[in-house]
């Protein structure tokens, strides 16, 4: 095994704000992201003599470190969000780098700005980028496959007010795709777990080491099992819903005919109930939706269940008869794993890695995007069979629970620090550490 050195500095850069900091500030925590941490408290099980710090955008005006129990936490002033290039992030960057001396900086996701901010003003070289999802493919899938006649029919008032229909969502999410690319195409190291983002890291940049990698989950999801005899019969849960690409248009079309067969058939989504908001502060995509379930009579079926924590994930994957995840591109969805994890019988897509996650009729379903009929098909067939369900369940959990082993997914972080930082031969990796070239 080839581990770091001892007294190794690693820099993690963070989409959102870890809870130990949240805490601290008395902000709240995160529901999304948790896996990060997660992560970051195995890795130092795994290498205690590892310094681990995380460097993340937060809501105030100077840059601030705090020490937490384990690790330390840079939070570098971005007062008005991350959705556009902030040049004035560089020199609180380099600051950062300063002060903590990185032999490793591990980027956690290329979909904002800030991280080319970070490749811009501190350079590239020990550095490496994990891929979350990828702006600059996912922004041609933006729209959901809903033609623009019907999207422009639905631009309400709050859209024009604030600039922000569904068409300029997805041009910003071009733009933000622009400067991924870049990114992509000053870094060595590139971290992913799918042969969908392998083949795009490679587009990018051939010359990229990949490693791959899969995440840690978060607590609950390895100690809580679905059980067929005690979930609540005809219930589909989706984790997204609020734009397009996440497809929950999608479980509509298909809903009235799976009632059909299930008139008891219902539908909870995690997350605000958008569709419930006064119209001046409804989007497009919610107005679209509510028109969609108003035609289709299944308004009804439909409950939103508000901002979940992970226990409250966990236990709506326990009482759920099935886990649909319909968007129309994904990584590898994080609630996907989650709920196989769980043992929740599934159901995804066949888009981007998802195919990495389900093996069809073992692990799970899967059924093109756009095939509402098949979708349809699928959920009335676990749900009339409840020995394919606890077949399902075992088959996705056990595979699951080896793709996020914590202790190896520990180790393999460790080799690939290692690497990075001029420790490791490919030989040391193996196929795993090769370029996205060979």
């Amino acid at each position: 095994m080839n581990a770091p050195e001892k007294g190794m500095n690693v820099l993690w850069l963070s989409n959102i704000l870890f809870p130990e900091p949240c805490r601290m500030l008395g902000l709240p925590e995160p529901v999304l992201g948790g896996w990060m941490y997660a992560g970051a408290q195995e890795l130092m099980k795994a290498a205690p003599d590892l310094k681990l710090a995380a460097a993340m955008l937060y809501p105030g005006r100077a840059l601030r470190r705090l020490d937490g129990e384990a690790m330390a936490y840079y939070l570098v002033p971005a007062p008005a969000g991350m959705g556009e290039y902030r040049k004035e992030l560089e020199p609180c960057f380099r600051e950062v780098r300063d002060m903590f001396g990185p032999d490793v900086v591990h980027i956690h996701g290329s979909e904002y700005p800030h991280s080319l901010a970070w490749a811009r003003a501190c350079g590239a070289e020990r550095t490496a980028v994990s891929i979350q999802g990828l702006s600059s493919v996912c922004a041609g899938f933006y729209l959901g496959g809903i033609s623009p006649r019907e999207l422009v029919k639905s631009v309400t008032f709050r859209d024009l007010l604030r600039r922000d229909t569904l068409f300029a969502q997805q041009r910003k999410m071009k733009a933000r795709g622009r400067y991924e690319r870049e990114l992509f195409g000053k870094v060595r190291h590139v971290i992913g777990r799918t042969a969908w983002d392998r083949a795009h890291a490679w587009a990018m940049n051939p010359a990229a080491r990949y490693h791959v990698l899969h995440p840690t989950l978060r607590e609950p999801f390895y100690l809580h099992e679905w059980d067929a005899g005690a979930c609540e019969k005809h219930t589909i849960f989706l984790s997204q819903s609020h734009y397009p690409l996440k497809g929950l248009h999608k479980v509509v079309e298909a809903l009235p005919l799976v009632l059909r067969h299930y008139p008891d058939a219902r539908v909870r989504v995690a997350g605000p109930d958008i569709l419930s908001v006064p119209a001046w502060r409804r989007n497009g995509y919610a107005r679209y939706l509510g028109n969609l379930m108003e035609r289709l009579g299944v308004r009804d079926r439909f409950l939103w269940l508000g901002r979940l924590d992970a226990e409250q994930m966990c236990s709506q994957f326990r009482k759920a008869h099935v886990f649909v995840c319909p968007s129309m591109i994904e990584n590898e969805s994080n609630s996907l794993g989650e709920a196989q994890m769980v043992g929740t019988p599934c159901i995804a897509s066949y888009a981007g890695g998802m195919m990495d996650s389900v093996s069809d009729g073992e692990t799970g379903f899967l059924y093109r995007f756009e095939e509402t009929e098949m979708l349809a098909i699928l959920v009335c067939r676990l749900f009339g069979d409840m020995d394919l369900c606890r077949r399902i369940s075992f088959r996705g959990r056990q595979a699951s629970l080896a793709r996020h082993d914590r202790s190896a997914n520990a180790e393999q972080l460790k080799r690939i620090y290692g690497s990075i930082a001029g420790n490791g031969t490919e030989e040391d990796e193996g196929r795993e550490g090769v370029s996205c070239s060979n």
